[in-house]
């Protein structure tokens, strides 16, 4: 697994980046192309396997960009009764656990209508 990580600064109408602790560096005219720049530049260094990256400004002229290659990939989704169902049937003192917390969760709710005025008219 490679975190390849640049300072990446603007200057005119071109930007630059410079590996944080490294010697790798390219440019472009875009942040996108140099977004794409920097994950085909990791990946000149040898790391293989899923490919992740980030471009997030500090100032409107410089930014931190990381790219991440290899390392574990990571996949989540709602729903799904089968995942949803094999969850509930694992753990079972936990799944009897849950309905508590969602009826104390409904008991807070109601207590805004208490109050004689809702937040929501």
């Amino acid at each position: 697994m490679g975190v390849y990580t640049f300072v990446c600064k603007k200057s005119g109408k071109s930007w630059s980046a410079k590996q944080h602790e490294g010697d790798l560096e390219c440019s472009a005219d875009s942040e996108y192309n140099l977004t794409t720049q920097l994950v085909q530049t990791a990946l000149k260094s040898g790391d293989s396997g899923a490919v992740q990256s980030s471009f997030s400004y500090i100032t409107p002229s410089s930014a931190v960009a990381q790219v991440i290659i290899g390392g574990a990939v990571a996949a989540s989704f709602v729903g799904g009764g089968g995942g949803g169902a094999a969850v509930a049937s694992s753990g079972g003192g936990a799944a009897a656990e849950a309905p508590k917390e969602e009826k104390k969760a409904d008991k807070e709710e109601s207590e805004d209508e208490d109050m004689g005025f809702s937040l929501f008219d």
